[in-house]
């Protein structure tokens, strides 16, 4: 309306999904026609000018070959070369005192390494900050500076082979080419407004670019919450960002929510200030029983019972749609997840789940997948199992059962051969047993295997997506209309694409061997990238949404009605084990020098629950249903700080007489 052109607005965020709302703004027929703006992280920005400033920064950078391009890596790929330098190093006896996966232990030296990019510190010195806060045991040192020495060798094969993880595009865009007069002119005459928004989600030298770079637009909009800081674990810094708001020539603050009800800003008031003072001295408004209420179960199956009977009520009886309801818990695990998914399927229930940290190998859907592969490639030597086999065939064949996957595993699975037989010559009873429909189904999915067998050449993802597309994804095959699985598969693309992306051509080995590769990577558990099919499909209409807090809150997406999954855990307040990294000391924030106590630690959980509680409750408009168990997941009994919390603001409630529902 102002008649600038959208070419010139860059819009920043700290997180891809983030920009979910200024892409639907765009793509709606209203938009003004002509150019976009450019919707970006800093990370995103950063690759950018890389991309095309390269011979200017690559040599200054400490780049072996700065005549050759850049090759990014993605999560996977960085793990799958650091894991070739520090498997030999685990062999000889590095990290021999950490119980820990090998993927989470790759995960947390990069993370170390992203640390010192996000927070603006040498890799050098992350030992050191990390040893002169430990407080524990001395040998905790040693683990320490195995993990910087890992750090430093995959910091030199990346200089060396022109390989560029995160945190190296961050440092060589932040030191290098930002200083630059070249990169800088390009940058301020090609974006001359800003819309920063969630500031307090990014890390400190995003701030520093920021702030330099602000004087030269003509106009910026920075947009903060209060009580964020959701990603510290990732690097986000809330302190830091409080900086705009003295740069800035006007600052406009919004109390009124758009989202909460009056009754629910009670309740966060009164568990804010419960979990801060473990008391509530003044009257809590009788209205706020209607925002939350308390259903205790004795067992973990009751609860999920519970849970199933209440949604399928509210979207059958009061006509809320589903996509209006998450459930939440502090993690999700495999078979909590199962045990809830198979429960909404009996009610005729659309579940989706949220969990964009977890490993391919994970997914069933990609399990299965990766054995047909094997299957239509045996001479690659990777035959799968029977176990392997009869999973693939419950999952992928409609109408194929347990007792009917392990007939046609039994019968038609050659396991000397890694391949399967026809269904057509085996014994008339067989196939009864089996059932002529099923069999019809095993035999087109054989088919088209032994079909495309000849072409061992066809790259990885070309083949996959092939699969999913002509077979999996139509009718007779339960991938058809199954939207999870769907998203667990173009994952699964995506990851083999980009994969073979940045493999060097020159060096790589044949498209077989490469193949094989990837498989070899997807099956020994790698974390997953992010991918935005993950964050699209958790807004997807027409499911109920379950997902782990953290994870909920990332996407910042509100809904009408939360259930909170066994309020009493423990991981509600605690942070993951993270022998080889801490993220609250490699921070700016941490005086170089002090020790990390348990004060400390008591304290970080304190503020960490009061942010998840303020976040989900902000992010919820009608009514929020807490669910107690006697007895944990794990068949343990739990009283975390969290219920300790609701319970102070029951026991107020019960001395002022107003109640509370408490089924």
């Amino acid at each position: 309306e102002a008649g600038v052109p959208s070419e010139e607005i860059l819009i920043l965020v700290p997180q891809r999904s983030l920009a979910e709302p200024y892409r639907d703004v765009i793509r709606t027929p209203r938009f003004t026609p002509g150019g976009e703006p450019a919707i970006l992280t800093i990370g995103g920005l950063a690759q950018r000018m890389l991309t095309l400033f390269w011979p200017l920064v690559a040599k200054d950078a400490g780049f072996a070959a700065p005549e050759k391009p850049p090759r990014f890596l993605t999560l996977e790929t960085a793990q799958y070369y650091l894991a070739k330098l520090v498997e030999p190093l685990l062999q000889i006896g590095y990290f021999e005192s950490v119980t820990v996966d090998p993927n989470r232990l790759y995960s947390q030296i990069l993370d170390n390494l992203n640390k010192s990019a996000v927070v603006g510190f040498l890799p050098e010195e992350i030992s050191t900050f990390l040893i002169q806060a430990w407080a524990g045991k001395p040998s905790q040192a040693i683990i320490y500076d195995q993990a910087q020495e890992c750090a430093l060798k995959f910091r030199q094969l990346c200089l060396q082979q022109n390989l560029l993880d995160f945190s190296l595009q961050l440092s060589v865009f932040a030191n290098h080419l930002w200083p630059s007069l070249l990169c800088r002119q390009y940058l301020t005459a090609t974006y001359r407004h800003l819309i920063y928004d969630n500031a307090e989600e990014d890390y400190p030298v995003a701030h520093d670019i920021i702030e330099s770079w602000l004087p030269d637009f003509e106009s910026a909009l920075i947009i903060k919450d209060e009580q964020g800081g959701f990603r510290s674990f990732m690097g986000a810094d809330p302190v830091s960002a409080d900086r705009f708001s003295k740069t800035c020539e006007t600052t406009q603050e919004f109390t009124d929510s758009m989202v909460k009800s009056p009754e629910l800003e009670h309740l966060e008031k009164a568990l804010t200030t419960s979990l801060t003072y473990h008391k509530i001295e003044s009257k809590i408004p009788t209205d706020i029983q209607t925002a939350f209420s308390i259903h205790p179960f004795r067992f973990y199956p009751q609860g999920l019972d519970w849970i199933t009977d209440q949604v399928k009520d509210l979207i059958e009886n009061q006509n809320v749609p589903p996509e209006e309801i998450v459930v939440l818990t502090p993690f999700l695990s495999d078979s909590l997840r199962y045990s809830i998914n198979t429960r909404f399927v009996d009610a005729g229930l659309n579940l989706r789940t949220f969990r964009p940290s977890r490993g391919l190998r994970d997914e069933p859907a990609i399990k299965a997948v990766l054995t047909l592969v094997k299957l239509a490639f045996p001479t690659w030597n990777l035959k799968p199992v029977k176990d392997e086999v009869r999973n693939a065939m419950l999952l992928l064949i409609e109408g194929c059962d347990y007792i009917r996957a392990d007939l046609i595993t039994q019968v038609l699975f050659a396991s000397s051969a890694g391949s399967l037989r026809s269904f057509d010559p085996i014994k008339k009873e067989m196939q009864q047993r089996i059932t002529y429909l099923v069999g019809e189904r095993f035999e087109k999915l054989r088919l088209w295997l032994e079909k495309n067998t000849n072409d061992d050449s066809l790259e990885m993802d070309i083949f996959i997506s092939r699969l999913f597309g002509e077979l999996l994804s139509q009718s007779g095959y339960k991938f058809h209309q199954n939207l999870d699985s769907a998203a667990a598969i173009s994952r699964l693309v995506e990851s083999a694409h980009k994969f073979r992306q940045v493999m060097n051509i020159e060096t790589s080995p044949k498209t077989p061997d490469l193949n094989k590769e990837y498989i070899r990577l997807v099956e020994t558990g790698i974390l997953s990238a992010q991918y935005m099919s993950d964050w699209e499909s958790k807004t997807r209409s027409g499911s109920v949404l379950v997902s782990p807090a953290f994870s909920y809150l990332m996407n910042n997406q509100p809904v009408r009605f939360q259930f909170w999954l066994d309020i009493g855990s423990q991981g509600w307040w605690t942070r993951l084990d993270q022998p080889l990294t801490h993220p609250y000391v490699l921070n700016r924030n941490w005086q170089i020098g002090k020790l990390w106590s348990d004060m400390h630690e008591n304290a970080a959980n304190q503020q960490s629950l009061i942010r998840i509680m303020d976040g989900l409750i902000r992010r919820c408009s009608d009514h929020i249903f807490m669910c107690t168990l006697g007895v944990n997941e794990q068949g343990t009994e739990e009283r975390g700080a969290l219920i300790m919390a609701v319970q102070t603001i029951l026991r107020k409630l019960q001395s002022t007489k107003t109640g509370v529902k408490l089924v």
